[in-house]
Order: structure tokens, then C-alpha cells, then sequence
């Protein structure tokens, strides 16, 4: 079945308006249905309304959002003469088709007015049921091809930008990773050079101390490996939020129990639960990630010594955690930035760091449907839950 042809006309002229009625009456193909306003004002009321419009002669259904899909606009109206018209009304209305009406002397303005962005244009004096029915056809289907190429450019300025952002993502990746790795393979080698040459000479308490060093910068290669690896699996989607039973006070005890361990007991957390949280679904793997990445922020931006707290509480269904430290604080300014990828904050000075911990913190509560916010004071501490 054909679809019905929406037009609304634009024309102050009693006979003229008439004489273009009695064309479409006439008119078998394409099937068109005709509403009429003698206003620009009203013409615009019409079609920027979401609902269908309620013009006198005829209410338009619903054809697309406005319910119009072409308008007939006459350049002489009482509120509003010459280009003046199709300028204020393409204006407001930039995604419905326009044919222009014009004088028989006036083919310069009809050319100026599709420059501004008219379709096509009539002179009154020349209106024949088939120029005029042509005319709208044609109108509409530029209108839609032009709505499909700025659609295809949209599409194209969105793939180019995506793909500077991850030409930035890997050139800032290649930056951190060298940067990230060079210092712990640095500590390794330079201690195993003294280990080799001068072991004879060093005391059990200063090989004790190489070793520490190998085995910290160790870590921190593996916790940037997994990191990374983490980032690569999520981003090609590889990554699942896989639910099991857990007892949410057991986890949290063992993962308390497990940094508190690799800490040296230079900071102390105190743990603590309220509610019923002995049997609840979530991704253990995940919460892992979360509350590994959390403490260990929280001790490494805290002084030697300092306590922090971790508080789960479930009730109605949900579990909120928080995390409280009494450390470096994180300035206002860099606040909104806290979850991007590679982002540090200002004042955190020689402290290692990757810049991917929250990044990954924040998507794997997103797998988890859950929220999390930050506050902080410089100085006074911060609290994540």
C-alpha cells in the first residue's frame, strides 16, 4: 500500500491556497493529504510539535515525529516577507523538506532560497499538477538522501575520532608500559649485579634488603601485566561478569588478610560488616580486582602508620562498601578525571603509579550494575564507596 504524502501548506492567498487544493484533489499518485495555515508562526507551531498537527482543514498522523513530511511555504507571509522566511523557518526546522512559492519574477530569490536550503521552488503563475506533484516527490527523496549522507559523515567524523582516541590510548600505553617497566627492571638488574660481586662483602641483613627490592619491583610488574591484561580482555569483550554464591564477610576478611600481608604491616586495615551478607551473587574475580586495587591506593597514598578502614554493609538486597583512608587527598580539579585511563592525579608526586587502577576499578562495578563515587580533601583524606 502507498504510503500517504503529509504537506503542509504555507500561503496567505485564499485562491491560491484553494487552487493548490483543488491539484492534489485531482492527484491519484502519490496519495497526499493537505493541511493549511496562512502564518509562519503557525507553520512553525505545526511543525516542531511532537504530537500529530492539529492545522485547520486536517490533523496529519504521525509520518514521522512532526507528522508533516513536506511543506509548500509561500515567501510572502503578514509575519514575514522574502528569504527572511525560509531562513527564520529553516532556522527552527531543519529536518523537514521545503518547496518555496514564489512570483513568477522572482527566479533569483527562488535560486537564493535554495541556497539557504530549500529543495526546490515553484512560481505560482506556472503550478501544474504534475510539476507540482514532481516536485514534491523530488523533494523528499533529496531530503532523505541528504539525511542519509550527513547520517554517513556523522558515522565517519565518529569513526575518525574513536580512532585518534585509540591512537592516543596506545600511544600513552607505549609511554607508561616502558616507563612502568624500566624502573622495576632497573632495581632487579642493578641488585643482582651487587648480589654477583659483592656478595662476599654484604651482610645477611643487606642481601635481605636486595632481595626485598627484587621481589617488590617483581610485583609490580606482575600487578602492571595484569592490569593490562585485564584493559585488552575488556576492551575486545572477552571479559564477563560471571556471578557464584559468596559469602561476602569470608571474602573481604581474606582479601583484608592478603594486602595486609604484602603491605609489611606499615599500615594497618580494620574491617568491618554489618547486615546480612553471608550468601549473595556477585563476581568474585571481579570484586578481587576492586577492593585489591582500592586498599592497596588507599595505603600507598596514605603516611606509614595510618589506619584504613573497610565497611561493608548489606541491607535490602544491596552491599555498599567503603573505603575511608586518612591519606594525600585528591585535588578538586582532578576529581572528575579519577576513572579515565592513564589519569593521575596532580599532587601525587613521586608515588608509582599506572594511571589504569580506577579505570579498572570502574568498569568492573559496571559489570556488576553497581555505582561508585569518590570524596576527597586534600590533606584530610579520601573515601571511595
Amino acid at each position: 500500500m502507498e504510503k500517504t504524502i503529509h504537506i503542509l501548506l504555507v500561503e496567505d492567498n485564499p485562491s491560491d491556497a484553494k487552487l493548490l487544493r483543488e491539484i492534489f484533489l485531482r492527484a491519484v499518485r502519490p496519495a497526499c493529504q493537505i493541511a493549511h495555515v496562512d502564518r509562519l508562526s503557525a507553520a512553525i507551531d505545526a511543525c516542531t510539535a511532537t504530537t500529530n498537527c492539529m492545522c485547520k482543514d486536517s490533523s496529519l498522523s504521525n509520518s514521522n515525529q512532526h507528522g508533516i513530511d513536506l511543506v509548500l511555504l509561500d515567501l510572502r507571509l503578514p509575519d514575514s516577507t522574502g528569504l527572511d522566511t525560509l531562513k527564520t523557518f529553516r532556522a527552527t526546522v531543519s529536518d523537514i523538506p521545503v518547496v518555496v512559492l514564489t512570483g513568477i519574477d522572482d527566479e533569483e530569490t527562488a535560486l537564493q532560497a535554495v541556497a539557504e536550503g530549500a529543495q526546490d521552488y515553484l512560481f505560482k503563475n506556472e503550478i501544474t499538477s504534475q510539476s507540482l506533484l514532481r516536485a514534491i516527490r523530488y523533494a523528499i527523496e533529496r531530503e532523505e538522501i541528504l539525511k542519509r549522507l550527513r547520517e554517513s559523515e556523522q558515522r565517519t567524523r565518529e569513526a575518525l575520532l574513536k580512532e585518534k582516541e585509540l591512537n592516543e590510548l596506545k600511544s600513552n600505553f607505549v609511554a607508561m608500559v616502558s616507563h612502568e617497566f624500566r624502573n622495576p627492571m632497573t632495581t632487579i638488574r642493578t641488585s643482582i649485579d651487587l648480589l654477583l660481586h659483592n656478595n662476599d662483602k654484604l651482610t645477611e641483613e643487606r642481601r635481605a634488603s636486595y632481595f626485598e627490592r627484587m621481589e617488590n619491583a617483581i610485583k609490580h610488574m606482575l600487578q602492571l601485566l595484569d592490569e593490562v591484561l585485564f584493559l585488552s580482555k575488556n576492551e575486545a569483550g572477552k571479559f564477563e561478569y560471571q556471578p557464584t554464591l559468596l559469602n561476602l564477610v569470608n571474602f573481604c576478611r581474606e582479601l583484608v588478610e592478603s594486602v595486609q600481608y604484602n603491605t609489611n604491616k606499615q599500615h594497618t586495615i580494620t574491617f568491618t560488616s554489618s547486615g546480612e551478607c553471608l550468601q549473595v551473587e556477585m563476581d568474585e574475580e571481579l570484586l578481587s580486582c576492586i577492593f585489591t586495587n582500592l586498599l592497596s591506593n588507599a595505603i600507598k597514598y596514605s603516611p606509614p602508620g595510618s589506619n584504613v578502614h573497610f565497611e561493608l554493609l548489606c541491607q535490602e538486597d544491596m552491599a555498599t562498601f567503603k573505603i575511608k583512608d586518612r591519606g594525600i587527598g585528591i585535588p578538586l580539579k582532578d576529581q572528575s578525571h579519577l576513572f579515565e585511563t592513564f589519569y593521575r592525579g596532580s599532587n601525587v608526586g613521586k608515588v608509582q603509579g599506572t594511571g589504569l587502577g580506577l579505570a579498572i576499578v570502574k568498569k568492573c562495578v559496571e559489570l556488576h550494575r553497581g555505582q561508585i563515587q569518590v570524596e576527597s580533601e586534600v590533606g584530610v583524606g579520601t573515601t571511595v564507596m
